[in-house]
């Protein structure tokens, strides 16, 4: 199914159904030149008149096709205006997914009022279905609403510390061969909250804050050195106890280098006397004869 015939499939069915009153595609498909390919979803917005019905009796999911797995938000508060709003994510047995939102029309009307949109529009949208005008007031999208911004040197500082926070840490599960613990801190926090920050920090550096990572850092391999890349990769391992060793190692140094780089244009020195004593306590750790 291509591009315009999912679109249009989208668009018919809206139509026919007297409680949508406007349809939204943001995200990917929004934006102009990203990337998109065969497997990119789609993130289409609903304006309903109530949220309620189509929460309640989600047969109409089946009206793109049948549904092989399907993950519902529970109905909570927008953060900004408290109003009700919900979310599914519908991956389809042909490979169609779609992530729909459901904002009511009231909702939906505070957000076009308010003096900024949210990020999600901000980041960019395209107005599919308008039966209403509800969308004629829209501020047209920035397009940089995910894009990073530097840190400042606070920020900066305590985003390091904590990052260093976790080495002891990861070091003892090793120890102690407690391996879910270990992977959570490594592979999570070190990498996942620190090292991506850090890395979507050294693309802002180099693009003069002009380029946005994806969420997860999707994209993040277009956007970094092809070495750069390859010592991320180092920083994954299995479950065998040397190779995380190695893992740790690895993510240590990855994190000082671009850390150090992406402080150095900001005036920001990396913090080389605290990495070295705690990689030393890392050593330590690891080569201790007894846990006794």
């Amino acid at each position: 199914m291509t591009d315009q015939v999912t679109r249009d499939l989208i668009v018919q069915w809206a139509k026919a159904n007297d409680e949508i009153r406007a349809v939204l595609l943001t995200s990917t498909r929004a934006v102009p030149n990203a990337h998109v390919d065969v497997l990119s979803d789609y993130d289409v917005i609903l304006i309903v008149r109530d949220i309620h019905p189509f929460v309640c009796d989600k047969t109409w999911l089946n009206d793109f096709g049948e549904t092989l797995v399907v993950y519902w938000d529970a109905v909570y508060p927008d953060p900004t205006f408290g109003l009700e709003c919900c979310g599914n994510v519908t991956q389809y047995s042909s490979g169609l997914k779609i992530d729909f939102t459901l904002w009511s029309v009231e909702l939906f009307q505070k957000i076009v009022a308010a003096p900024t949109l949210p990020d999600e529009l901000e980041a960019g949208y395209k107005v599919l279905l308008d039966k209403d005008d509800l969308t004629l007031a829209m501020q047209p999208p920035t397009f940089k609403a995910y894009w990073p911004k530097p840190p400042t040197l606070g920020a900066y500082q305590t985003h390091v510390n904590d990052f260093l926070s976790d080495a002891p840490y990861v070091a003892k599960c090793l120890r102690r061969g407690e391996l879910l613990p270990l992977k959570w801190a490594l592979d999570n926090d070190m990498k996942h909250v620190y090292l991506l920050k850090m890395l979507e920090w050294y693309v802002g550096v180099k693009s003069n804050w002009s380029i946005p990572v994806g969420s997860l850092g999707k994209g993040l391999k277009r956007l970094v050195p092809r070495d750069i890349w390859e010592r991320l990769e180092q920083t994954y391992a299995g479950a065998d106890v040397e190779d995380n060793w190695r893992a740790l190692e690895a993510t240590l140094a990855l994190f000082r280098q671009v850390a150090t780089e992406v402080g150095q244009p900001l005036g920001y020195a990396y913090p080389h006397d605290l990495h070295q004593r705690v990689t030393a306590y890392v050593e330590h750790v690891k080569q201790l004869e007894s846990l006794e």
